[in-house]
């Protein structure tokens, strides 16, 4: 099993959105960054677990777990002109954006904020605590992710 932390600003996408129907799988589109589209196209497997983060808010941090319920299939907010996310570059036969499901495992008692996690030693070598990392995936390892669940 692989663990990744993703992105989303709770104003326009939250962890009460993705909570609200716990069954229901949604897909986490609108990743417009190659390498984050690597990770998701080529990494991301059915079952792999993901920290849910809140970004560009008040209070940034890790706020939930989700489960990838569907592998990479093709953005179709890429294609669609009324979409945030649509991109005029992308064809639809040989698709530039990909995209997974996720569904809601459960939202954390309380959020684990970046100062507190830049503050733990043995995350150091994550990638969300690292000077200039800003993607919106991120792959976390076997033992981050077991040590941020101790914080939670």
């Amino acid at each position: 099993m692989n663990y990744w932390l993703l992105k989303s600003e709770p104003d326009t996408y939250s962890i009460d959105d993705l909570a609200r129907d716990p069954q229901h799988a949604e897909h986490w589109d609108g990743v417009r960054n190659y390498q984050a589209r690597n990770m998701m196209r080529d990494q991301m497997k059915l079952g792999d677990q993901a920290f849910f983060y809140h970004s560009n808010c008040k209070e940034p941090g890790i706020v939930g777990i989700m489960e990838i319920v569907r592998e990479s299939y093709p953005d179709f907010t890429a294609h669609d002109p009324a979409s945030n996310y649509y991109d005029p570059k992308s064809d639809p036969d040989n698709p530039r954006w990909y995209m997974v499901d996720v569904r809601h495992v459960r939202t954390l008692k309380r959020t684990i904020t970046l100062t507190e996690l830049k503050a733990q030693a043995p995350l150091a070598e994550m990638p969300l605590v690292r000077r200039g990392n800003r993607l919106s995936i991120m792959p976390v390892s076997a033992e981050q992710w077991r040590y941020i669940l101790t914080l939670a």
